[in-house]
């Protein structure tokens, strides 16, 4: 009695206390629903800022459990190609709030460089770079020089551990990398090594004609054959069978095939010869070494990305080759 009593004595009370708890009320339901709406907004932008569409600026991360990769939205920043490249590196570096993905680089390495050489970006790692396992550090790599890749003005990515190069499993400089050296890893694992024979050609004692080299080749196939094959005639014969033809010094900044025509791109030191032979060798070591040892037929060699160039003003480099059996010695073609 008392109780029924007690609430009608409540809700009879003057007419301004009435409309004063009305108020209360509804300006609480205000702020509720002011806060629903506002966690709502904040719950569909970062599901937004998740999904990457058709178009829409992305970096690479790696997945929640770390055995792949994830295209994460982001907007790359204004500036030039270095600034770019410093706030990418930054980014892969910060710790991710969304459990779906996470950064690629430990919170462990620190990043002590950074420098562009031409289109060529060099990163320096500290000695905590090799403490991350082999899987996670493929994977790491990966993400990193990929998203680099997608920065107007770089075309190839070096790494350095404490001012040394980053070197394999095999202990093989990896070298410069570009997009073409990985896989699409996305939510899946590298790759495993495999092995070869190529078919490489040299220049012979003479100068004057290329002979052929068989070499055996263990490699990792994230890494596309083309680029291997040029990759090794950069580095010379091993065996003596032949002499070496392209600048020691000049870099590769990237192998591609499509339709049949593999597009080999240097930098310009390229150009310059470093040996004693005709120039038509050393552009024929690289066409004749890829038709033979790939599903290419010609080859285009660029400078820069660029192909109005000519090697050691006598070769004309603006049109796909086909391979040129006539420079192989003779005794090679009987």
């Amino acid at each position: 009695m008392w109780l029924r009593d007690s609430r009608k004595y409540r809700m009879i009370g003057s007419e301004e206390q009435q409309e004063e708890a009305g108020d209360n009320t509804m300006k609480r339901g205000i702020r509720f629903l002011a806060a629903f709406l506002c966690s709502a907004v904040l719950l569909a932008a970062c599901g937004e800022s998740r999904r990457v569409g058709e178009g829409d600026p992305y970096i690479y991360c790696l997945n929640e459990e770390r055995t792949g990769l994830l295209k994460v939205a982001y907007e790359m920043p204004e500036g030039d190609a270095l600034e770019t490249a410093e706030a990418v590196l930054e980014e892969l570096r910060t710790p991710s709030e969304d459990i779906e993905y996470t950064a690629p680089i430990p919170e462990s390495v620190e990043i002590q460089s950074c420098e562009l050489r031409g289109s060529i970006l060099d990163v320096d790692f500290s000695a905590a770079y090799l403490e991350v396992g082999r899987l996670e550090e493929k994977l790491m790599r990966a993400a990193v020089v990929q998203s680099l890749m997608l920065i107007d003005g770089i075309n190839a990515v070096s790494f350095t551990v404490d001012g040394q190069p980053l070197a394999d499993s095999e202990g093989i400089p990896v070298g410069l990398m570009n997009s073409d050296d990985f896989v699409e890893n996305t939510g899946s694992s590298p790759s495993s090594y495999q092995t070869d024979t190529l078919t490489l050609y040299f220049a012979d004692e003479s100068g004057n004609y290329l002979v052929p080299s068989q070499v055996d080749v263990r490699y990792s196939s994230n890494i596309s054959k083309d680029k291997l094959i040029v990759e090794k005639l950069m580095q010379g014969p091993k065996d003596g069978s032949g002499y070496p033809t392209i600048n020691p010094d000049a870099n590769l900044l990237s192998v591609t095939t499509k339709d049949g025509i593999c597009y080999v791109n240097f930098d310009s030191t390229f150009l310059t010869g470093a040996y004693d032979i005709l120039p038509e060798l050393t552009v024929y070591s690289i066409v004749n070494s890829l038709v033979e040892g790939t599903e290419a037929k010609q080859v285009q060699i660029t400078i820069n990305g660029e192909s109005n160039a000519s090697y050691m003003e006598t070769v004309d480099l603006s049109q796909p080759l086909a391979a040129n059996m006539d420079l192989v010695a003779a005794e090679e073609n009987e």
